[in-house]
């Protein structure tokens, strides 16, 4: 079971809203919108998949990596690497 798994429902409307607004950008490039107001959009959507990846983040940390570090041992050592490479991976992007 994933992490995600209780919150999967509220995810994937987060996701179809995601969708809906690169769906609104494409129509902005078709119908030759502003530069600037296509770039205001840019920054929303990409707000909202940072907020996204956060959340799943966080539910990873509480539930996969929580699990492992009870166990204990190379899993845990694992997930700890996995995770700090998954967090420096949304710092830097």
């Amino acid at each position: 079971m994933a992490g995600y798994t209780g919150s999967k429902q509220d995810h994937a409307m987060r996701l179809r809203r995601i969708e809906g607004q690169v769906r609104g950008l494409q129509r902005m490039v078709e119908d030759d919108k502003y530069c600037i107001d296509i770039l205001t959009q840019v920054s929303a959507a990409t707000s909202a998949l940072k907020s996204f990846s956060l959340a799943l983040l966080e539910e990873h940390l509480a539930h996969c990596v929580a699990e492992a570090t009870l166990k204990g041992g190379p899993e845990a050592e694992a997930k700890v690497k996995e995770a700090s490479d998954a967090i420096a991976r949304l710092v830097r992007s």
